[in-house]
């Protein structure tokens, strides 16, 4: 496939998305990796699971060799229409509203958390002094 310099759309990298005739897209250009399926160190399924979209991410969180993408060269085949990438939207959370807790409530809670054992060790003094005079 010696079309170098073609330009091509998302849509006709897509049709490209099995074991028999696999393309992707990496940094703006268009690669035939159909070869390589076999000698890929990942397997051919991290290939074929990159087909359809811009792999750039997938191909750059990998972290390849200057080797691996030095390789890249025999299997380029033309650019992308990047205007034909579907822009990434970044997921933004929702702001979550300040928690202010009370102080009243942090002090009766410190408070009981300091009485409750004072009351219960008091109830059970009081018990073992009435049952042990009868």
């Amino acid at each position: 496939m010696g079309s170098d310099g073609k330009v091509f759309t998302l849509a006709e990298v897509s049709e490209h998305n099995s074991s028999k005739d696999c393309w992707l897209v990496i940094s703006g250009k268009v690669y035939d990796v159909t070869k390589f399926l076999e000698d890929h160190p990942g397997g051919d399924e991290v290939l074929l699971s990159a087909t359809g979209k811009d792999a750039t991410d997938d191909f750059e969180d990998v972290g390849h060799s200057t080797s691996a993408r030095s390789m890249m060269d025999e299997y380029y085949v033309g650019d992308i229409d990047s205007s034909t990438i579907p822009t990434t939207t970044h997921y933004t959370p929702p702001k979550q509203p300040q928690y202010n807790q009370d102080k009243t409530s942090d002090f009766i809670i410190k408070l009981l958390q300091f009485l409750v054992p004072l009351i219960i060790l008091g109830l059970a003094v009081a018990v073992r002094f009435y049952t042990k005079s009868a």
